[in-house]
């Protein structure tokens, strides 16, 4: 079966939360890195932190976004690489994000023609 591409949004609790102790920091880069060594060959683009705020396009017109309202923020992305759904939630499930309280991951394939 071919390779599709999958759009990851890791989405957190919105609001300010206390960053962790230096040495936990060092333990989830540590398991950062071992999880990206091993799923290299499946990520198309390792995506980044997004940036807060943004704006909000439609035929009305532009606003700000995200609202302040919002429970959670979508924080950052990545675009992998996986034989089905089924891999690409194995592939997020074992990542150290995952794992931090409130995070979630959506999960859509990308549609080609």
């Amino acid at each position: 079966m071919p390779k599709q591409n999958y759009l990851c949004i890791q989405r957190s609790p919105a609001g300010n939360c206390e960053p962790p102790p230096p040495s936990q920091m060092q333990e989830m880069f540590a398991k950062f890195q071992s999880w990206s060594e091993k799923f290299k060959d499946n990520f198309v683009d390792m995506g980044g932190k997004l940036a807060e705020g943004g704006k909000v396009v439609g035929a009305e017109g532009t606003v700000d976004g995200p609202f302040a309202e919002s429970k959670e923020i979508a924080g950052g992305y990545m675009i992998i690489s996986a034989e089905s759904m089924e891999e690409a939630i194995k592939i997020v499930e074992e990542s150290p994000g995952i794992g931090m309280p409130g995070s979630t991951v959506e999960i859509r394939q990308i549609q080609t023609p």
